[in-house]
């Protein structure tokens, strides 16, 4: 939808951003002080630009995640994809999966997709920004500049009890003082530019 915002407007808009602040994995009340997760992808590297296939220009499809051990206790993980630099209050939100098993080390391409009540191991897609089930495809205005997307997995010590289908704020309310560790992969987006190459996410998210 939002590529067919002209170039002049996307360009008057640069200034306006939701700021890496407002990430789920920054708010105050998941503790901040958690252990780290790998969290890698086979198709782009951290700070890198991603495929097109995974966007709105291409099949639109979410891009495989890998990730490595998580901490002992670990009941459940959760997974944030969202856009601070969206030109809206909030960031956007591109996917919210939840009550991933312990032993799962991976989503596979295209696996985040409406499942209505969830899967038989009991993990469920939850709403995204535009409050349906699955991946929004990122879909930068032309002229906006790079986006960020920031993808945020969560080891959680409990089941979240977020309601059915949640939302980005309700599952970030149902994880609080839960959270035992959180990995961070960023990948990026841009329409009428070249993409930055610095990959310098982690260090804007802690300015």
């Amino acid at each position: 939808m939002l590529e067919h915002v002209p170039q002049w407007l996307g360009q008057a808009l640069r200034g306006l951003r939701a700021g890496a602040g407002k990430l789920a994995i920054v708010q105050p009340q998941l503790g901040g002080s958690f252990a780290a997760l790998d969290l890698t992808s086979p198709a782009f590297a951290d700070g890198a630009r991603l495929p097109p296939r995974f966007t709105a220009d291409g099949e639109g499809v979410s891009p495989p995640l890998l990730w490595g051990p998580v901490p002992e206790g670990t009941h459940s993980l959760a997974l944030i994809v969202e856009d601070p630099d969206a030109p809206s209050p909030q960031p956007l939100v591109h996917a919210v999966v939840w009550n991933i098993p312990p032993d799962e080390r991976r989503l596979a391409e295209g696996a985040i997709r409406a499942d209505g009540s969830g899967e038989a191991d009991g993990r469920d897609v939850g709403r995204n920004s535009y409050f349906g089930e699955g991946w929004l495809p990122p879909d930068p205005p032309t002229g906006h500049g790079e986006h960020r997307y920031a993808f945020q997995l969560f080891a959680l010590a409990a089941a979240p009890d977020a309601g059915t289908t949640p939302g980005r704020g309700a599952l970030v309310a149902a994880m609080e003082g839960h959270v035992l560790a959180a990995g961070l992969l960023t990948g990026t987006y841009s329409r009428g530019e070249p993409a930055r190459r610095d990959g310098g996410f982690a260090r804007a998210a802690k300015a």
